[in-house]
Parts: C-alpha cells; sequence; structure tokens
C-alpha cells in the first residue's frame, strides 16, 4: 500500500497497518451513476479498534460508501472487505458484526420505538437489554412514544441505541447526529468514547469538524466521489509548532518585538497584535523574551481540522498541490 501512502501524505501509519488488523479494507471502490455522480477510485483502510471519519459535503459519496460497506450495493469495479469477508457477497456473514445507523431512518409498520428495539433484539439474538437502557437514559429518550409522531431527533435516538445497543465489533454511522441537539451531540460523543474504550471499530460520516476531531483516528475527505485526502488526527493534534496571538501595550515594543525567529502570520498596527506560529523547542525561550515586554495579552490559537481543511484540501486543491 505504499503507493496509497504517497498519494496521502498526511495519513501517519494508516496503510502500514497489517492485514490481521484490518477490520475493513476498501480497494478500488467506484460506482458510477453517470453525469460525474457516484465515487470513484476509493481506498482506505481502517484498522481493528480505530475511529475513521469520512467528511464531504451532501452528494460527495459518504452514503454511497457506507452502503458498500453494508453490502447493500455491489461495486462497478473494487472491492469491500470486512475482517476478509467480502462486503457483497458475503454480505449475511458479516451482518452479526456490524451495528449501523442509516443516513435516512425508516422504521417498520410498528406502534412504538420500544416494539422496533425488541424486535431489532429479538433479530439480534440479544437478550440483555441492560445497554439499550443504558443509551435510552443517556440519550433521554422515551421509547414508548409512537414511532410515527416522533420527531426527526427522537427518531435519530432510537435509530441509535439499536445500533449500538448489541455491542458490535463494527459501527457504521452515517451523520449520526443529524437532528440532535448540543447537548445530546454531547452524549454521543460520550458514547463514541466509550465504544472505542471497549476496542469497536467505528466508520462514520459526518461533516461537523469538532465532533470529528473530538472522536476520530483518522479523517478523510471525499469531494464530488473521490477521496482527496486522510489525515491523521495525531499530525493535527500534536504538532511540532504552536500558533500565538499577542497584544502589546505600547507600540514601540509591538514595533520592537518583530523576531526572525517567528513566523508572522499577521501583523495588526492597529491593536499592536502578532498571530504568529513558533515551533515547540523555542517556546520557553520566547516566554523569557516577552517577559520583557508590557503585554496585554497571549493566547495560543489551537490548529483544528477545519482549519487543516481550508489549509491542505481547499488551498491546496485551489493552487494546485
Amino acid at each position: 500500500m505504499s503507493d496509497l501512502k504517497a498519494r496521502y501524505p498526511h495519513s501517519g501509519s494508516l496503510f502500514d497497518t497489517p492485514e490481521d488488523k484490518i477490520a475493513v479494507k476498501i480497494e478500488g471502490l467506484t460506482k458510477d451513476y453517470g453525469k460525474g455522480r457516484g465515487i470513484f477510485d476509493i481506498n482506505f483502510v481502517v484498522p481493528e479498534g480505530k475511529t475513521f471519519g469520512y467528511c464531504g459535503t451532501n452528494g460527495a459519496g459518504k452514503t454511497t460508501t457506507l452502503r458498500h460497506i453494508m453490502g447493500f450495493l455491489k461495486p462497478q469495479k473494487g472491492k469491500v472487505t470486512v475482517y476478509g469477508l467480502d462486503a457483497w457477497k458475503d454480505a449475511e456473514a458479516i451482518k452479526p458484526y456490524v451495528g449501523y445507523l442509516p443516513g435516512e431512518i425508516a422504521f417498520p409498520p410498528l406502534e412504538t420505538g420500544t416494539d422496533f428495539l425488541k424486535l431489532q433484539a429479538e433479530m439480534l439474538g440479544l437478550e440483555d437489554m441492560s445497554k439499550a437502557e443504558k443509551f435510552i437514559n443517556a440519550l433521554q429518550l422515551d421509547p414508548t412514544a409512537n414511532l410515527k409522531r416522533m420527531s426527526k431527533g427522537m427518531k435519530q435516538k432510537t435509530a441509535m441505541v439499536a445500533a449500538f445497543m448489541a455491542s458490535p465489533k463494527i459501527l457504521i454511522l452515517d451523520e449520526p447526529t443529524t437532528g440532535l441537539d448540543p447537548l445530546m451531540r454531547e452524549a454521543f460523543i460520550e458514547m463514541i468514547r466509550a465504544e472505542k474504550a471497549a476496542g469497536t471499530t467505528i466508520i462514520m460520516s459526518n461533516h461537523m469538524f469538532d465532533e470529528l476531531e473530538e472522536t476520530c483516528d483518522y479523517v478523510g475527505f471525499i469531494k464530488d466521489g473521490k477521496l482527496v485526502d486522510i489525515v491523521d488526527m495525531d499530525t493535527i493534534r500534536e504538532r511540532d509548532s504552536r500558533n500565538y496571538a499577542i497584544r502589546f501595550k505600547k507600540k514601540e515594543e509591538f514595533e520592537a518585538a518583530d523576531s526572525s525567529q517567528i513566523k508572522i502570520m499577521l501583523k495588526d498596527p492597529k491593536n499592536l497584535t502578532y498571530i504568529f506560529e513558533i515551533e515547540n523547542y523555542k517556546i520557553d525561550g520566547m516566554i523569557r523574551e516577552l517577559s520583557k515586554y508590557d503585554i496585554v495579552s497571549i493566547h495560543e490559537i489551537p490548529y483544528t481540522l477545519e482549519r487543516y481543511f481550508t489549509e491542505k484540501v481547499i488551498k491546496g486543491e485551489t493552487n494546485g498541490k
């Protein structure tokens, strides 16, 4: 997989994952619906116990990819394997391993959410509903409500409980927080963290950068059906440099502080403020130097996944990189 490592240079050690540690593998996956719609030559792996975020706008190809993993769609080209089993040919054998939250939820003709969860439990051979109750409480869900009268958020919560409750080895989540309020989004993130701690492999499509940043080990960016980048989140969380904003009280000190030791990103004479990048090993020296000045404020500007996306994916494409 050295060619893929070269194609996605920010993917860290993803493509060095040993074959026996790969939960999901996608090779050259293509589904062409015509007129530029579909997915084209998608390649990535998801190691066991890791969380892979799949980021892109509506219509980019996220759902189509996930449906191939679930065995709902047959590839025109390429292959998807789950624990070495062909996702299309061996779909029935794979189902017991996977919990799935679809992007578009359609319930069977049942009366209540409780009826639906009981039916799912029977299909999965699940007798212990304690985990389901745990998630019901965490999401503040009333499963006795009528399915047809549920709000979008309640439907999302009900389907989420169904996906998580049997402790599957793999979770496939398509835009899981759609319809959830901010408090419930936090509850969802805690659910993901708990599943990760238990060793669950998670593939999650999402367009919320903060949610991906808080939960994922790797994030792939898809645009117009093509996987344009994969980033190992450690390269974002553990960078060799930091960004700071510093504001001076005196104009003469603002001008005197201009240094070749730092990379100036923004110089604002009106507000006597610098925004700059400095390598980690120089930070202690910077603090000693700044102690000589009259500083109004200084704070670190976190390097986020959204900023990475803007710099590497958007600007990189614009610049032809």
